[in-house]
């Protein structure tokens, strides 16, 4: 059968999964034409034989304990040293003691609480802990924060993301853990999916360079000195694979072609793989209603075969439990197509006891369970687990002066400034007079946490500004830059002023939201409340020239603000370094221009509520181009375009 025909026939590497999904035609993967990665780690025979001593000591019960990651929400070091867990996580909302505000000497006295309780003894090798570190240490209080992959897709920057992910695994270091659930890599394609923000582009040969880029910012050059050293940790590509092509719905179902699947949705793992990544997350999402923590052709026969991936494979929080036949506490199809450490945050004692029965019973056979454990303890040796002392006495740990470091933040403004997108400048209203009288409006101008979105301390990150230590609001940036030029600058939450201003930057935007509950029927931006729109209209009708600034985790039909405005800035999510904002909207006091606008679309613009054609996703053609991005020197005027639904797609006029 060639590859992307008629996808649903049913081959030997499938006959397990027909098993699992009883009556239902499972999609056909075919290996063979996939691509067959070079692993950029040479075969080490003194580390396999390491492996093999490691492997003929252990217990069974040893074993299932290396394949289990625990949630420090519900697991204490006591229970790590009792079942020998091989890993904990910080989920979204976890911290020590339950507080988000945790100063980070507690993080690390965690860690080298759950690091004692997984040595010693017959303890094998030190507990991993991995965390959401996908902007930035973004669960520690005062770290720093980047802007959302979205923004970072705009910079067309690589070596500015491979910097961003050294800075991130240096702070990650500082607090003692040694595992970051990131980058996401996926290809989103419809920007209705909640997920849209975590995504580097539609484009996916962007995303392959990203990826790569972030991958050895985290971890470091592979056959280096650097590569996993005190500076660096473990990095995870994810969601494998095709959650950027599910329709808009979080945990959805792929369906493109297999052709779609390997060249678009696989291109970020291409990157990353190549890159050295030692950890890969499986998706919540299915392909062709095969949820992939289930999926032994992909992950098993492609990934760790084609693509020769030795490292280890983890599951997402409790996306075995999705699988047909499985619960929470119980899921051998998941270990047995391919997944070597089930992320099971609160029901982790149950499925330990459950996965060793059913080791015992031949339902997980000991070959496929000697695979896992021993890919999860090649990565622990990889990063020198069993060199390293306790966390607190590893290089650069309790070192929190590093944490939001003037210098690591300067390279989150600079990452600011390049992911601005410049959509309209009429009349070439900006850039700016610093000596201007400016009136800052609109519900986004002093709210870290609209500016930073979800995954910024809590999972959807909704905390006030109090939370962000070092935090500059975009109104704090654009009044710090004004007033040093004797200018004058107001903020006044509802557009009213005192004095009539020379302009009005509005900052307004989407809500911060994460995963499923940032999922849209449509790409009308705030389609039941339209205040933003209001207030653009009203300064629009006293004369007063308007900047939109716009705030977003993904591209939206806006039809109606872009023509409310004079100039309207794509922002997207750009983090708690609101001064880059300035930066670029402003002139500097002698006239100059020190920054331009150079961020470009990563995803294309919608002209109507309903998701643009891209690549596999049918619709009509964009309002702008993936690439698409303004310069001062270019001319600004937009047309005007149509703000009714039925006249959505019609063609714009000359104003």
């Amino acid at each position: 059968m060639a590859l992307g025909s008629s996808c649903l026939g049913i081959g030997p590497a499938q006959a397990g999964d027909a098993r699992k999904y009883p009556g239902k035609a499972v999609p056909r993967v075919h290996p063979q034409d996939w691509p067959r990665l070079q692993p950029p780690l040479p075969a080490d025979p003194d580390l396999e034989r390491r492996l093999d001593v490691l492997l003929a000591h252990m217990t069974p019960e040893q074993k299932v304990g290396q394949l289990i990651q625990a949630d420090i929400g519900s697991v204490t070091p006591a229970d790590v040293r009792q079942l020998g867990l091989g890993s904990v996580l910080n989920g979204g909302n976890s911290s020590p003691r339950d507080d988000k505000l945790a100063a980070p000497g507690e993080w690390l006295a965690l860690a080298d609480r759950f690091y004692a309780a997984s040595v010693g003894g017959d303890a094998v090798l030190p507990v991993l802990w991995g965390t959401d570190a996908v902007h930035g240490h973004n669960n520690i209080p005062g770290a720093t924060i980047f802007p959302h992959n979205i923004g970072l897709g705009a910079t067309r920057d690589p070596e500015l993301i491979r910097r961003i992910g050294e800075i991130t695994a240096l702070e990650v270091r500082v607090t003692g853990l040694d595992w970051a659930f990131s980058p996401t890599v996926a290809v989103a394609r419809d920007a209705r999916w909640g997920r849209t923000y975590e995504s580097y582009s539609e484009n996916p040969a962007l995303v392959r360079e990203y990826a790569a880029a972030m991958v050895t910012g985290l971890q470091g050059m592979p056959g280096t000195q650097q590569f996993l050293d005190a500076a660096h940790v473990l990095a995870t590509p994810k969601h494998f694979l095709g959650d950027g092509g599910t329709r808009g719905k979080d945990q959805g179902d792929n369906r493109s072609t297999e052709t779609a699947l390997r060249d678009l949705d696989a291109a970020g793992y291409i990157g990353a793989l190549g890159a050295g990544a030692q950890t890969v997350m499986a998706s919540y999402s299915s392909w062709r209603g095969v949820k992939m923590h289930g999926n032994r052709a992909l992950l098993t026969d492609v990934l760790k075969g084609r693509f020769g991936f030795d490292g280890l494979v983890i599951g997402d929080w409790n996306g075995h439990a999705q699988l047909p036949g499985c619960t929470a506490v119980s899921c051998a199809a998941a270990v047995n197509a391919g997944l070597d450490m089930l992320m099971a945050p609160d029901d982790w004692r149950e499925l330990h006891a459950n996965t060793l029965a059913q080791v015992r019973s031949g339902a997980i056979p000991m070959s496929r369970l000697d695979d896992a454990v021993r890919r999860v303890l090649r990565v622990k040796l990889r990063a020198g687990l069993d060199r390293e002392v306790r966390p607190s006495s590893r290089p650069f740990a309790g070192q929190f002066e590093l944490l939001g470091a003037p210098a690591h933040r300067a390279v989150a403004r600079q990452a600011v400034r390049e992911s601005l997108v410049l959509l309209k400048n009429r009349a070439h209203l900006l850039p700016l007079s610093p000596h201007s009288r400016v009136l800052v409006t609109g519900d986004g101008a002093d709210s870290i946490a609209k500016q930073s979105g979800g995954w910024t301390i809590n999972w959807q990150g909704t905390e006030p500004n109090q939370a962000f230590p070092h935090a500059e609001t975009i109104y704090a940036g654009i009044a710090r830059c004004v007033t040093a030029a004797h200018g004058a600058a107001e903020l006044s939450a509802n557009g009213e002023f005192h004095t009539r201003p020379d302009v009005a930057i509005v900052v307004f935007g989407e809500n911060p939201y994460a995963e499923y509950e940032g999922d849209v029927p449509t790409l009308e931006y705030s389609p039941a409340d339209k205040r933003d729109l209001a207030l653009l209209r009203r300064l629009h009708s006293l004369d007063v020239p308007v900047v939109a600034v716009f705030l977003s985790g993904r591209p939206l039909w806006v039809n109606a603000e872009l023509n409310a405005a004079d100039s309207f800035v794509a922002a997207w999510l750009p983090g708690p370094e609101g001064g880059g904002i300035a930066d670029v909207l402003f002139r500097a006091p002698n006239g100059t221009v020190p920054y331009d606008f150079r961020g470009k679309l990563p995803m294309s613009w919608p002209r109507s509520p309903k998701p643009p054609a891209v690549d596999d996703v049918a619709g009509e053609q964009p309002l702008f181009p993936f690439g698409y991005g303004l310069t001062y020197a270019d001319d600004g005027y937009l047309a005007t375009l149509p703000e009714t639904l039925a006249r959505a797609s019609a063609r714009l006029t000359r104003h």
